[in-house]
């Protein structure tokens, strides 16, 4: 039960909804003397790595894993939802990224996805555009993860820059890793990724994303979609008449998310020789800054 994604019928419902269609189309509006509600990302290494039902989960006998080093991530959507009960997309939707038919299908259109590395904001929004409420619990579409891994190729111990296309679906007219530029006008499903090592790049495809949902028994998330649940250790309070900024960090966990089959039993990823079969980010703690 690894691939979760949001089919776009959904995503274009929760988008276009009349209540929220207007609250974060733009995930960097000019700055405001209006309270804003402004979300950042954390990468950890040291936070729990969970499976898809928010258990604790180890990497599995035959596999290997590391924790990468990030340079970037994007999300595509962003739910605020005030309990265990609430089903997705019927709390308060606060972002909704851009989509496109470009490549048949619709898809994250990538080439308006905003991506940034940790500390960086990612949205603001006025607060008063959200609903007045209590939430215990925050979804987020991650879409976009840009990081170094190490790896062995030629019996030389190296370090390489991978780009992880972990949405449902989405558009690349191109992208970089890091100095290499990659063509592909093309869709791309869950799981796409290019690795770039000593001026080459390799291409290939995940067969499985982790997507952790502690609330799966009572607020499930529709296969195949990239959206990550997690709760804030105290719920999050918006009265409509708040007079400074809320600050929120969404701190997700990079341990061992890099995972690949490990045919030698070495613990070391050799390129190009080993499968990846996993890059989905283990776990989700919104911080009320």
């Amino acid at each position: 039960m690894k691939h979760f994604l949001l089919p776009f019928s959904l995503l274009v419902l929760l988008g276009f909804s009349a209540c929220n269609k207007d609250k974060g189309d733009d995930p960097t509006p000019p700055q405001s003397s209006t309270p804003q509600l402004v979300i950042k990302f954390k990468f950890d290494s040291t936070q729990v790595r969970l499976d898809n039902f928010g258990n604790p989960a180890n990497v599995p006998a035959g596999n290997a894993a590391q924790s990468p080093v990030f340079h970037g991530i994007s999300a595509h959507y962003i739910e605020l939802a005030p309990d265990q009960w609430t089903q997705l997309g019927d709390g308060d939707i606060v972002f909704q990224g851009a989509e496109t038919t470009a490549g048949g299908n619709s898809a994250v259109d990538f080439d308006q996805a905003t991506t940034v590395n940790e500390g960086e904001t990612f949205l603001s929004i006025p607060i008063s555009n959200l609903t007045p409420g209590t939430y215990e619990w925050i979804r987020v579409s991650l879409t976009y993860q840009n990081y170094d891994i190490k790896y062995e190729s030629s019996g030389l111990n190296l370090t390489g820059r991978l780009s992880s296309f972990v949405g449902f679906n989405t558009y690349i007219s191109n992208y970089t890793i890091d100095q290499q530029n990659v063509a592909v006008n093309a869709n791309k499903l869950q799981g796409y990724w290019g690795f770039e090592t000593v001026g080459q790049v390799f291409e290939g495809q995940s067969p499985a994303t982790t997507v952790p949902n502690p609330i799966s028994s009572t607020s499930p998330i529709p296969a195949g979609s990239c959206v990550v649940t997690g709760s804030f250790s105290s719920p999050l309070q918006i009265t409509g008449n708040e007079t400074e900024n809320i600050e929120l960090t969404l701190s997700l966990s990079t341990n061992n998310s890099f995972e690949w089959e490990d045919d030698d039993m070495n613990g070391i990823f050799n390129v190009p020789q080993d499968t990846v079969v996993d890059m989905g980010l283990r776990g989700l703690i919104p911080i009320i800054n």
